[in-house]
């Protein structure tokens, strides 16, 4: 794989990035977009009772906004061998390097870990009333399916970068954990 000095986040790679980035830049990617489509069954669920992370999912005409962040050339490598061991744990993503386009209107090509469709945790496609059951009881390694909801909703406001579809899951979720 080419050496890339930049990765996209659009889950919690924005919020809890692992590494101190030189530059992060609000960013977009087009052809794909971000998805509830991950079963986990370690960080936030278990093998009886998997939770939901987010993926990017390719999506004709689609389109994810998210944050560019630049590693630094001395930290690459070790920043490189953190990700992978976080994102391709279970092989359910792939590394692909994507176009993206900054909000200060440059171009760059960026590492990202995208969904591989094909993968036996992959669950594309549910209904949004599904995914809230789900991350509304899931609880895995790295606590409730519900705060990692919360938090990548909650980041994506203050930055200016707001989901209305994961408002408005958030919502579903919060009133099925109120009942």
């Amino acid at each position: 794989m080419t050496t890339v000095s930049w990765v996209f986040g659009y889950g919690s790679l924005m919020w809890d990035p692992g590494f101190h980035p030189v530059e992060t830049v609000k960013a977009r990617v087009s052809g794909y977009a971000r998805s509830f489509c991950l079963r986990s069954t370690m960080y936030r669920g278990t093998e009886e009772a998997p939770g939901l992370v987010l993926g990017l999912d390719e999506q004709d005409g689609g389109t994810c906004a998210g944050l560019a962040m630049r590693i630094g050339a001395q930290d690459h490598a070790e920043v490189m061998a953190y990700l992978r061991a976080r994102e391709l744990s279970t092989d359910a993503y792939r590394e692909a390097i994507l176009p993206l386009r900054l909000d200060d209107g440059r171009r760059i090509e960026a590492l990202a870990y995208v969904m591989r469709r094909d993968h036996w945790q992959y669950a594309g496609g549910l209904a949004l009333s599904e995914q809230a059951r789900i991350i509304a009881r899931a609880c895995g390694g790295r606590g409730p399916n519900c705060d990692y909801l919360f938090n990548t909703a909650r980041h994506l406001a203050e930055i200016g970068l707001a989901d209305a579809e994961l408002d408005r899951l958030s919502a579903d979720v919060r009133r099925l954990m109120a009942e």
